[in-house]
Parts: structure tokens; C-alpha cells; sequence
């Protein structure tokens, strides 16, 4: 069977489709793969380079406004009414057991209560992470029932904020028998946080680690 012969007309269009098939391959094999594709991955990871250093610019403009507010809360820190009145872990602890004798002093309804033992610890045990010096005392206490709770209401829940750790309360099992309203005998821990200097306390904000309570006010 023969094939029909193309008319001149027909010819020329599956020449000219031919050629352009031609021509498409070649774009595609020689020209895009070679070079338009690198180009367009150039100028992907131009696109990239230039977002990433608008990032960067934006971060640096606004570094005076970010050490300006560190510094600022870094101050208020150190005036915040949660830390103890001095920056000296020696004098803070002193403060802490006069404290204690104030509070006891004052909280003498319903029986009576007495400071039979205060020392400063000279390096109190710190949690990990914590970006605040302690200041921490020893207390023995001889107290009735009712003014031991306001002892220990008053020291936890004022300012500055105090920690009771290491709680221990009995009563005497040889003066039990001789005197049932025998006093109960207390020991415990009283801690709270040195107060920082503005450039610590700038520090510590800007590590952001909080204390045992959250962030102070």
C-alpha cells in the first residue's frame, strides 16, 4: 500500500511543526537546564539572601529601643518592694533575722512566742537557674499554736517575699506530760532575694529566668 502523497501545503505545516518540536527539545535540553534553570535558582536564594537581611537590619535598628527597655526593667527590678532592702547577702541575712524578731514580737494574741535560736547560713542552697543571690537564716521558735500561724502568715505573705522552707514543728514529749499547753518547738529555713544592682538586674532580665515565685513586679 502506498502512501498518499503530502500536498505542498500540508508539506510545509508538518515542516514548520517539525521545526518547532525541534526547536522546543532544544530549548529544552541545551538552553533551560543549562541556563535558565540555574538562573532562576539564583535568583530564588537572591530573594532569600534579601529577606533574611531585611530580617537582620530590622533586629539591629531596633537594638537601642530593646537595651533601653532591659535596662529600664532591669531598674525596676532592683527598686521592686519583692527583694530584700540590701544588696549584701551579710547585711540581707541580718535584716532577715531581725525580721523574724519583729514579726514574732508583734503576734502575741493567743498565747505567747518566743525567738530561742536565729543564724545566718553563709551560702544558702540555690535551684538551678536561678538568676537572684540568696540570703537565708536559721530559726528555732518556741510558740503557741495560734501565734505560730500569724508568725508564719506574716513572713510569707508581706514584703519583701520570704520562703519558709524546711519546716519542723513538735512539742516536747517530756514537757507534754508535765504541762499539756507546752509550746510547740519550730526550726525552719527563711530565705528571700539579695537585692540586685541595676546592671544584675538588667542581666537577669535579659536571660529570662524567673525566681521561685515568677516574675516580681
Amino acid at each position: 500500500m502506498k502512501m498518499a502523497r503530502l500536498k505542498p501545503r500540508d508539506s510545509r505545516l508538518a515542516a514548520i511543526a517539525l521545526l518547532l518540536l525541534a526547536l522546543l527539545l532544544g530549548y529544552v535540553v541545551l538552553l533551560h537546564w543549562w541556563f535558565v534553570a540555574p538562573l532562576q535558582q539564583i535568583s530564588s536564594e537572591m530573594a532569600d539572601l534579601r529577606d533574611t537581611q531585611g530580617r537582620y537590619a530590622a533586629a539591629i535598628a531596633e537594638k537601642p529601643a530593646l537595651q533601653h527597655r532591659i535596662a529600664a526593667l532591669g531598674a525596676g527590678q532592683a527598686a521592686s518592694h519583692a527583694f530584700l532592702a540590701d544588696d549584701d547577702p551579710n547585711t540581707a541575712a541580718a535584716d532577715l533575722m531581725q525580721r523574724v524578731v519583729d514579726v514574732v514580737g508583734a503576734s502575741t494574741k493567743g498565747g505567747s512566742c518566743t525567738v530561742s535560736q536565729k543564724m545566718p547560713m553563709p551560702n544558702p542552697p540555690a535551684t538551678a537557674g536561678e538568676p537572684y543571690r540568696k540570703a537565708a537564716v536559721s530559726i528555732s521558735l518556741n510558740c503557741d499554736m495560734e501565734p505560730l500561724a500569724q508568725v508564719l502568715y506574716a513572713l510569707e505573705q508581706g514584703t519583701p517575699y520570704l520562703f519558709i522552707d524546711d519546716l519542723s514543728i513538735y512539742r516536747n514529749p517530756v514537757a507534754g506530760q508535765q504541762n499539756n499547753m507546752a509550746p510547740l518547738e519550730v526550726q525552719f529555713t527563711l530565705s528571700g532575694y539579695v537585692r540586685p544592682t541595676h546592671g544584675a538586674a538588667a542581666n537577669a532580665q535579659g536571660g529570662g529566668s524567673t525566681a521561685d515565685r515568677g516574675a516580681m513586679p
